[in-house]
């Protein structure tokens, strides 16, 4: 897809936003004067304007809350701090002022400096995505794989299952579960990486995680680091996975299995967090180190499964990170086994990807009973076998004509055996005669018959049974 051909979901929907911003703030200020029209008059109705005026502040609020956080990851930060300072004094903003024009000037202006997905004029963004974009391939950085592993602690005697459902050429999920008896399984898109996945990870399955059938909490462990960025379907549907594979993920997840969910920080949502606190207990947030940090914005959220409860205290805190990074602790600051793995043993009896996968195919049948007894037919086949009733003279003119007796019989008297078989013609002559006694017509009839011969080499001498 060319460049001028890219859609960025993060420019697709600041330009929506913009929209959202400037209607927002002019039906407010419509909807002021209408309360300031009725309040005498029809105080009823100035009191239902009101309370839409109220609504729309909240949706302004909101609109306001999102744009910085797409700001964020198109690196526009000045104008995101810009939004930031708006929608923190809208909301303490007093609906009943009468001095709505400077706020209604300094709302405007801010939607106008918004990203136009629609213009040329936004390369520079458009540039700093592409960068990052990757085909929306992050592999992990192996320095703060090590970091985060350094808070975990695997139990001992007990093999834990690890799930990767976007697992690339699968090194990350290796090194996870490298010298802490786990079993590996990965999902993968892609068919070059999964090949590679294969050789390294225990199974693999090829296609997307979404059309794979694999068993509910099954795994002791979940890493997800989904891709990121995605651009807008040929459709015109827009899709960003972070979310999707979260929630399609966590019920492979045991009760009390652990999370590693890594995301840029922006993507820390409203609906994202309450995905994550609602399912997810003891969670936290760690920035990875400075260098990284810097070129994808990476966190990694850790958290134990539960039973899904409401926890909005826990969304609020989460979502607070997304629009301030700088209160992130960094990863090197996670404390030695602050997580530990269940002890519980775990059977994943149901894993396949979405395509068909030969490795696995080959597995399956390795561990197939009806496989195997298809196999040992070869053994029944070479082993001596006994007739259930003895042979009738029929079946012993078969054998012996078909060769399978010819040769040395091993018995107290041993011999050598060979059959074979001969055409015998016979000829019969049938006269017929009149009723005087003449002869009349000589019949000639020719029967042809096959007749077994067994050649007997005994001790004693040669012997021929006819």
């Amino acid at each position: 897809m060319s460049q001028q051909h890219e859609r960025f979901y993060a420019l697709e929907r600041l330009q929506d936003l913009k929209g959202q911003i400037s209607k927002g703030m002019a039906e407010m200020l419509s909807l002021r004067g209408k309360v300031e029209k009725y309040k005498e008059s029809d105080l009823p109705r100035a009191q239902r304007l009101y309370l839409e005026l109220q609504k729309e502040r909240n949706h302004l609020v909101s609109a306001l809350g999102e744009a910085q956080l797409f700001l964020q990851e198109t690196e526009e930060y000045q104008l995101s701090a810009m939004g930031a300072k708006l929608q923190q004094g809208m909301q303490g903003f007093n609906l009943m002022a009468t001095a709505y024009k400077p706020v209604y000037e300094a709302v405007m202006a801010f939607a106008g400096k918004l990203p136009d997905a629609t213009q040329t004029t936004n390369a520079a963004i458009i540039g700093r995505l592409m960068n990052n974009v990757k085909m929306g391939y992050y592999p992990t950085d192996p320095v703060n794989i090590d970091l985060i592993l350094k808070g975990i602690t695997f139990p001992s005697g007990v093999t834990t299952n690890l799930l990767d459902p976007c697992c690339g050429c699968g090194k990350a999920l290796r090194q996870v579960a490298q010298g802490n008896n786990c079993f590996t399984y990965g999902v993968e898109l892609d068919e070059s990486r999964a090949e590679e996945a294969q050789t390294i990870l225990h199974r693999v399955g090829v296609g997307s995680f979404f059309h794979s059938r694999i068993s509910n909490e099954a795994f002791h462990g979940l890493f997800l680091n989904p891709p990121y960025l995605s651009v807008l379907t040929e459709g015109g549907g827009r899709a960003r996975h972070e979310k999707r594979f979260l929630v399609e993920s966590l019920r492979a997840l045991t009760m009390g299995g652990l999370l590693i969910y890594i995301i840029p920080y922006y993507r820390l949502t409203s609906d994202i967090c309450r995905i994550l606190s609602d399912n997810f207990t003891d969670l936290t947030v760690w920035r990875f180190t400075d260098s990284e940090f810097k070129k994808f914005k990476q966190v990694a959220i850790l958290g134990l499964r539960k039973k899904r409860s409401d926890d909005p205290d826990t969304a609020n805190t989460l979502e607070h990170y997304g629009y301030t990074p700088t209160a992130i602790s960094v990863l090197t600051e996670l404390a030695e086994g602050q997580y530990a793995v269940p002890a519980e043993a775990k059977t994943v009896s149901v894993f396949k990807g979405e395509r068909f996968n030969e490795k696995e195919l080959e597995r399956q049948l390795r561990q197939s009973n009806s496989f195997q007894k298809l196999m040992s037919k070869n053994e029944l086949d070479s082993a001596q076998k006994h007739p259930l009733l003895p042979l009738s003279i029929g079946q012993v003119g078969l054998i012996g004509g078909s060769g399978m007796i010819n040769g040395l019989v091993s018995c107290d008297t041993p011999h050598i055996i060979k059959g074979r078989i001969v055409k015998v013609k016979q000829v019969d002559e049938h006269e017929q005669h009149n009723a005087k006694g003449m002869k009349m017509v000589t019949e000639v009839k020719e029967v042809i018959s096959n007749k077994m011969i067994f050649n007997v080499l005994t001790p004693d001498g040669f012997r021929s049974l006819v």
